[in-house]
């Protein structure tokens, strides 16, 4: 009983907060109706096209036009590309492979099945979402065409109009897209940096002058709802080099922990003393120095920026100026980076697959369970033969798999809402009441064009709104884009909401609740195993093999970028999960986001050390140095596995190998220079043993964290 009245008490409280994040994820902002009107006009001139044509399925264009990389005309290229290269692979793997197994049942069975597999592994696998979701999306419609009960011309003849509907929406978008660029490259990412850098270096400006004001305290705010997650999710997407999206991934880490801080400054109410208003001067000043570094890209020079200060009474602002002077540390790999890391023949291999594509088991489980949702589908849809809701099941798995990372009731709420909106509220319900009364493609298109503006705007939002957007896109374009005449009947819209309620339900059993557990826990798993992988950086290169060493690291360091992206989406999600234990979870979940940003900053630091472990040209330490360094990083990995250790509640020993295995190594550099503790260094060993020490004091600081906030055994 009490737990039902706790969350009958939480009820309005998580509705008024649910309310308040959709006022300010659906607020306009600069640059949003430009890109809504982009899809518009491309989904539109896809629907016109097909229609015009009688281009069957062409639901498929009109998705793409949706997800398609908008960040860069270099990034809309390559994406179109690469789409346009899987749409023909996803064709010719249909059309050849059907052919040895459509006479034989048992193995028609294991093509379907090991098809599915196929496609999931690609979603994850491929670096670029529009090529694998293009590629899924041709063998999940592709495979229920050889299923019908037809000649093998019709369904050769079907399967080419599918690709050539795909391609079609690549075509529209890419040209559509290219023609209205205008951003350089880089922008998409570093543009929304420095705005939300802007409005706290105005916040502070406006704090240190003691007249805060409502426009920045709301503008700080509005920051922190949206979050950093689209950011994430674009750089995760994008093909820039693994060093711009390592490097961005930590910038964009700690600005956006700068924000959360600023956001949870307005919340307090205090008067200003000398000291904070000096502090919150030299803060503003810092922030706009790093703001214009960023904006006209001279980050080489961003880290001789290191302001003094004195310790604050607000410890809000201590926590700002920690966070501030780390962001210029993000690019210190740049700044050692004058001599280029040696290629590895064994990862020379096409960026459109994942540089972990074959190594990490994520992308294997990932595949697993998809193909156990949509052979779940394809099983019910014909052990009660109810073929016509086959296609709709399967596209769904696929496109519902999106956000398919962790058990949230976020993306159940999503997924069932949107069904609901987007199938019985505007499918069903233009059907009855909308589409008898259009009696041409004019007055369709100014009604598709409703639709289309409506759920470009929910999927511009972050991401925790957009994929409700797409989902409701999704259902729509699936129940009006299939004929070229409009329904007399509703018994194949009736069969197209069946499908997709029948995918969704499979991928809610699958995802949510076979091999699932609580966001909370998953995210600690995450953090923990990110934790792991650090260590395991740490002991790298394990080969003698530089090509070896290399492969590994680069696969590393993939998995560890990737583990940062997935804690922090992790967290995201679990403000969506109200329960009796949401309390502790927040708290659970405040202080990974604070120890979130200053792991970054040791795995950034750690790639720059890397060079001298296997003494790329330029970075040779002499022997008794790199026999220290083996001992310093070996200590680095004690600590960091303590860490995990202790988050995981066992036992392990405190002791202070690292401090001391730090104070061997500078012993060695001087000792190997001939000069005293107060003597010049080169500028290269100035350089690594700062690194050295930064990464020391950095990973203490968090073991002592860590340390005091997990539970003792008092025996």
């Amino acid at each position: 009983m009490a737990t039902i009245a706790q969350s009958i008490d939480e009820s309005p409280r998580a509705l008024a907060w649910i309310l308040e994040l959709l006022k300010e994820e659906l607020a306009p902002v600069p640059g949003r109706a430009g890109i809504v009107a982009r899809m518009v006009i491309a989904a539109t001139l896809v629907m016109i096209i097909c229609e015009t044509f009688r281009i069957p399925y062409a639901f498929e264009g009109a998705i793409y036009t949706l997800i398609i990389s908008r960040a860069s005309p270099r990034a809309t290229l390559q994406s179109s590309g690469a789409a346009l290269l899987f749409v023909g692979i996803g064709g010719a793997y249909v059309l050849i492979s059907a052919g040895f197994v459509i006479s034989v049942p048992i193995l028609h069975f294991l093509w379907v099945i090991g098809s599915f597999f196929l496609a999931f592994y690609a979603l994850s696998a491929i670096s670029t979402y529009g090529a694998a979701s293009t590629f899924a999306l041709v063998i999940a419609v592709g495979v229920p065409i050889w299923e019908r009960h037809v000649s093998a011309e019709t369904n050769v003849e079907d399967t080419l109009w599918l690709t050539l509907s795909v391609s079609v929406g690549v075509v529209v978008t890419a040209v559509i897209e290219l023609t209205s660029a205008r951003l350089k490259p880089g922008d998409e990412i570093m543009l929304p940096v420095v705005e939300r850098l802007s409005a706290v270096e105005h916040l502070l400006d406006c704090y240190a002058q003691g007249k805060p004001t409502g426009a920045s305290k709301k503008k700080v705010i509005r920051f922190g709802m949206l979050g950093t997650s689209s950011l994430r999710r674009l750089l995760r997407r994008s093909n820039y080099s693994a060093q711009y999206r390592v490097e961005m991934s930590g910038v964009v880490a700690l600005v956006g922990r700068l924000v959360d801080i600023s956001a949870a400054l307005t919340g307090l109410s205090f008067k200003p003393t000398d000291t904070d208003t000096e502090q919150l001067r030299i803060l503003g000043m810092t922030v706009a120095v790093i703001r214009t570094d960023l904006t006209t890209r001279r980050i080489s020079h961003m880290n001789h920026f290191h302001p003094d200060h004195a310790p604050s009474r607000i410890p809000l602002l201590n926590e700002m100026h920690n966070i501030v002077s780390l962001i210029p540390q993000a690019f210190a790999r740049s700044e050692s980076a004058n001599v280029p890391l040696p290629p590895s023949p064994s990862m020379q291999h096409s960026t459109l697959l994942a540089p972990d594509a074959f190594v990490n088991p994520g992308h294997l489980k990932f595949a697993l369970r998809g193909c156990l949702a949509a052979s779940g589908c394809y099983m019910i849809y014909n052990s009660i033969a109810w073929s016509s809701i086959g296609a709709p099941a399967i596209a769904t798995c696929l496109l519902t798999a999106v956000s398919a990372a962790g058990a949230s009731r976020q993306r159940q709420i999503l997924r069932f809402a949107a069904f609901l909106v987007g199938g019985l509220v505007i499918g069903l319900g233009s059907e009855i009441f909308v589409l008898p009364h259009l009696d041409s493609i004019g007055g369709f298109t100014i009604f598709f064009m409703v639709a289309m503006a409506l759920v470009s705007w929910l999927m511009t939002s972050s991401p925790r709104l957009s994929y409700f957007g797409f989902q409701i896109a999704v259902v729509f374009c699936l129940i009006n884009l299939q004929e070229f005449a409009r329904q007399s009947s509703l018994a194949a819209v009736r069969d197209r909401i069946v499908g997709v309620g029948l995918g969704l339900f499979m991928m809610w059993l699958v995802f949510d609740r076979l091999w699932s557990v609580p966001v909370a826990v998953e995210m600690k798993r995450a953090f923990i195993s990110t934790l792991r992988l650090l260590a395991q950086l740490a002991r790298e290169p394990v080969s003698k093999d530089p090509d070896i060493a290399v492969g590994r690291t680069y696969s590393l360091r993939e998995m560890i970028n990737s583990s940062f992206d997935e804690v922090r989406s992790l967290a995201d999600a679990l403000l969506f999960e109200f329960g009796p234990s949401r309390q502790q979870n927040l708290a659970l979940r405040s202080q990974f986001v604070r120890w979130h940003p200053r792991l970054r900053m040791v795995f950034l630091t750690q790639l720059a050390l890397w060079r001298y472990r296997v003494r790329v040209p330029g970075f040779e330490l002499p022997a008794p140095v790199a026999t220290a360094l083996q001992g310093f990083d070996e200590g680095l990995a004690y600590v960091v596995d303590r860490m995990a250790d202790q988050l995981q509640g066992k036992a392990s020993e405190r002791r202070s190998d690292f401090k001391n295995a730090l104070r061997n190594l500078e012993e060695q550099v001087l000792s190997c220079c001939s000069i005293g503790p107060q003597g010049p260094l080169t500028a290269e060993l100035q350089t690594f043993l700062a690194l050295s020490r930064s990464i020391e004091n950095l990973t203490l600081s968090l073991d002592n964290e860590i340390d005091g906030a997990t539970p003792h055994d008092s025996r």
